[in-house]
């Protein structure tokens, strides 16, 4: 990248330093995502094929990704935010739209993706989707016998479990707590409804362990026998803890679960477009859904290259083939101009004594 200390260089070595970045440039493509979309397993494939270097920046909750692009500086080139923040990178003008012609294969990706109020914006596209999944809840089996197998919400307010409990440190919290409270509505509610929600949470708060941040602070506080049950990002940390033999059973409550579809998105004036579209391209390929699928353990936005590159009982355990199942999930949503309620509403429960 040129710097000022070049200003007094002559018209021909500026073309040549100029032509040298751009030529960088084209080699590279900054990623501000989650832990496993910027996976080694399927991301050196991709590099090897294309010369494109990938360097991945990793967040914890989609509240970091404002920040983060606020801050400015051209860091990063691609973001994949939840389908909740989506239309909120649109708005403040990070992301720029999607140019589909460059993308063949996007119509084979679920329609209801494809037409998501959360990634179309006065008739342009601006994210192309990559992945979904639940919001499940989680537990120990060797902690938890079968003859309690929870089904409802209410475990995680049974002081039986005092000092086992964890709930992921995100405003999504106040989305349980309705739940609990018979309000469904969830990405809707009124001021009433949110006290009602903060008040069930502040009475859960003693028997909770630890909020978790992280997906590996979920795996670590599993493994070390510290929590017993808890929401979790489905598949993935499920997966993280059978591969240290600590048995855990994933279940959807009878109150229902939220849905959560993570999108790929371009951020305004990249100078790394020609990469930032070859990996687009990738990601809706069979390299990287499956990819991201035998990674995360998430379902993948395109079926029809899930069902190239996956076994049939994966892409059935994945409801690739399951509609009703993705439509029985409660989307997450944009929470537009309540989204200061509900994140003040959990930062209250957290500043509770």
């Amino acid at each position: 990248m040129l710097t000022r200390s070049f200003w007094f260089l002559g018209t021909a070595c500026l073309a040549a330093l100029a032509f040298a970045a751009s030529a960088r440039a084209d080699g590279q493509v900054n990623i501000l995502t989650w832990e496993g979309y910027g996976d080694p397993s399927f991301i050196s494939q991709f590099e090897a094929e294309t010369g494109c270097k990938v360097t991945a920046t990793y967040v914890g909750s989609n509240d970091d990704f404002a920040p983060k692009l606020a801050a400015g500086g051209g860091v990063y080139d691609l973001i994949t935010p939840s389908i909740d923040t989506t239309k909120t990178m649109i708005l403040a003008g990070f992301v720029e739209p999607i140019d589909l012609s460059q993308i063949p294969r996007f119509n084979e990706i679920y329609e209801k993706f494809r037409s998501a109020e959360g990634i179309n914006h006065e008739g342009q596209v601006y994210g192309v989707p990559w992945a979904w999944g639940s919001i499940p809840f989680m537990y120990r089996t060797d902690k938890i016998p079968q003859s309690e197998a929870p089904t409802s919400l209410k475990a995680l307010w049974d002081p039986k479990y005092q000092g086992r409990i964890s709930l992921w440190d995100d405003k999504s919290a106040v989305y349980v707590a309705a739940r609990l409270g018979g309000d469904m509505n969830i990405y809707a509610l009124d001021d009433a409804q949110l006290e009602k929600a903060k008040a069930k949470l502040i009475e859960q708060k003693p028997l909770v362990r630890k909020y978790w941040a992280t997906a590996g602070e979920l795996v670590d506080l599993y493994a070390a026998g510290e929590v017993w049950i808890s929401n979790t990002w489905g598949g993935y940390q499920s997966a993280l803890l059978a591969e240290q033999g600590i048995p855990v059973v994933e279940f959807i409550p009878e109150e229902g679960a939220e849905g959560w579809m993570d999108s790929w998105m371009v951020v305004k004036d990249t100078p790394n477009l020609e990469c930032a579209y070859k990996f687009l391209n990738m990601s809706v390929s069979e390299l990287g859904q499956c990819g991201v699928a035998n990674v995360n353990g998430y379902s993948a936005a395109n079926p029809v290259a899930a069902k190239k590159c996956m076994t049939p009982d994966q892409y059935e355990a994945l409801h690739q083939d399951d509609v009703e199942y993705l439509d029985s999930l409660l989307l997450w949503q944009n929470l537009g101009d309540r989204i200061e309620a509900y994140t003040n509403t959990w930062n209250a429960v957290k500043a509770a004594n």
